[in-house]
């Protein structure tokens, strides 16, 4: 069964272009470990909540545009086993180098979480 890594992530609009450029060098790096599908949603219709919300859940100014994320694997082990080389690949690797290519948002505010799917449908 496929395992799915989700991101929720607030980058400012004049950031776009950068972001999208960042997503794709790193996106690749984790097609090269294993990675079947990889999505970057930009924002376009995230409304606000009364109680909670996309753009409360990652502290989004106004000025930012709420990116929804998520890799997915053929299974948690090799999702695993690409996780636990991350640091020492990031030194060696500049798509995932943090000085080669620099978040262009705030990682601190960033949501993400690993997911075992338990319901599958496709057309």
């Amino acid at each position: 069964m496929s395992y799915i890594d989700r991101f929720i992530l607030a980058v400012p609009a004049a950031n776009k272009q950068t972001f999208i450029d960042h997503a794709d060098r790193a996106n690749r790096y984790f097609m090269d470990q294993g990675a079947v599908r990889v999505r970057e949603c930009w924002g376009d219709d995230v409304p606000d909540g009364k109680q909670t919300d996309f753009r409360k859940a990652v502290q989004a100014k106004g000025e930012e545009t709420v990116v929804f994320s998520w890799i997915e694997w053929s299974d948690k082990t090799t999702r695993d086993a690409c996780m636990a080389q991350m640091d020492d690949a990031s030194k060696s690797d500049e798509r995932i180098n943090p000085e080669k290519n620099p978040m262009p948002f705030d990682g601190m505010r960033m949501i993400y979480g690993g997911f075992s799917p338990v319901v599958e449908l496709d057309a």
